[in-house]
C-alpha cells in the first residue's frame, strides 16, 4: 500500500486516506457505501458536533468536527467516482459563494451592521439561486431540516412577504384556536385530523417563539432536558420512600413532581 504514516496529518492525507478505504482492495465496508447509506451518519455526526458545542467541550469538537469533515469527504469521493465533482469542487463553490455573498468584504457594496450585512446576504441568495418570489425561497427550506427549525425557518422567509403576525401577542391569540380544533378533532376520533390539527398548533406555538426571539428548536431541547432531570429526580424519591410509581395514585405522583421542580 502506497501510504506515508506521519506524526501530524494535514486535509490532503485524509482525502488520501478516504480513497485508500474505498479502493478495491480497501475496507469492505467503506468501499460498499453509497450517499444514501451513510446519510443518517452524516446526521448523527453533526448532532455529535452540536452537543459538544453544548457542552463546551473543545477537545471533543475537535473530534466531532473531524467526524464531519470525513463525511463531506466521504460523499465527495463517491461524486468523484462517478466522475461529477470532487472535494476540490467543492471547496472551490463555497468559495465562490463566500466572496460573491459578501460584496462588502470583498466589493464596493456598504455594510456596516450585521442586519445590513444580512440583507444583502438574502438579496445576492435569490439571485443566485433563481428566485424570483419569496414563495420560492420558502420552497427553498430544506425539508430534511428538524421539524421545528423548518416551521421557523419557512415562516420567518414567508414573512417578507409582509403577511405576518404584528406581534408576539397577535401570534400567541391564534394557539387558542388551534388548540380548540384540536381538541375537536381528538373528541371526532379521526387520526388523520387530528395529526393535521396538532401540526397547526405546533406550527402557530412556533410563530409565538419567533416573535420572542426564541430558536421554537433550542427552547423544545431545554424543556425536555429539564422534564428527563426532574423525573430522575421523581424516581429516585419515589424509590427512597417506597412507592411504586406505576400503581401509586396521580396526585401522589404530581406531589412529587411539585416537590422536585
Amino acid at each position: 500500500m502506497d501510504f506515508q504514516y506521519k506524526d501530524f496529518y494535514r486535509i490532503d492525507d485524509l482525502i488520501r486516506i478516504m480513497h485508500i478505504l474505498r479502493a478495491p482492495d480497501g475496507c469492505p465496508w467503506d468501499r460498499v457505501q453509497t450517499h444514501e447509506s451513510i446519510r443518517q451518519n452524516f446526521i448523527e455526526e453533526t448532532y455529535e458536533a452540536i452537543e459538544a458545542i453544548d457542552k463546551g467541550d473543545s477537545p471533543l469538537l475537535k473530534e466531532e468536527l473531524g467526524d464531519v469533515l470525513m463525511q463531506v469527504i466521504f460523499h465527495s469521493i463517491m461524486e468523484e467516482e462517478e466522475g461529477r465533482f470532487d472535494f476540490d469542487d467543492v471547496c472551490n463553490d463555497v468559495c465562490q459563494k463566500l466572496i460573491i455573498r459578501h460584496p462588502h468584504v470583498f466589493g464596493i457594496i456598504e455594510a456596516d451592521t450585521p442586519d445590513e450585512v444580512l440583507k444583502n446576504w438574502d438579496a445576492i441568495k435569490m439571485q443566485t439561486k433563481s428566485q424570483e418570489s419569496v414563495a420560492d425561497s420558502v420552497d427553498d427550506v430544506a425539508r430534511s431540516l428538524p421539524a421545528l427549525m423548518r416551521a421557523q425557518k419557512v415562516q420567518k422567509r414567508s414573512a417578507k412577504s409582509g403577511m405576518d403576525f404584528k406581534d408576539a401577542a397577535d401570534a400567541a391569540s391564534k394557539v387558542p384556536e388551534e388548540q380548540k380544533e384540536l381538541f375537536s378533532a381528538i373528541e371526532g376520533g379521526d387520526q388523520d385530523k387530528i395529526e393535521e390539527e396538532l401540526g397547526d398548533l405546533l406550527f402557530s406555538v412556533v410563530n409565538v417563539a419567533r416573535f420572542a426571539g426564541v430558536d421554537a428548536e433550542r427552547a423544545l431541547y431545554r424543556s425536555t432536558d429539564k422534564f428527563a432531570k426532574r423525573f430522575r429526580a421523581v424516581e429516585e424519591l419515589a424509590k427512597e420512600r417506597g412507592i411504586d410509581m406505576k400503581s401509586a395514585p396521580t396526585s401522589l405522583i404530581d406531589s412529587l413532581w411539585e416537590e422536585v421542580k
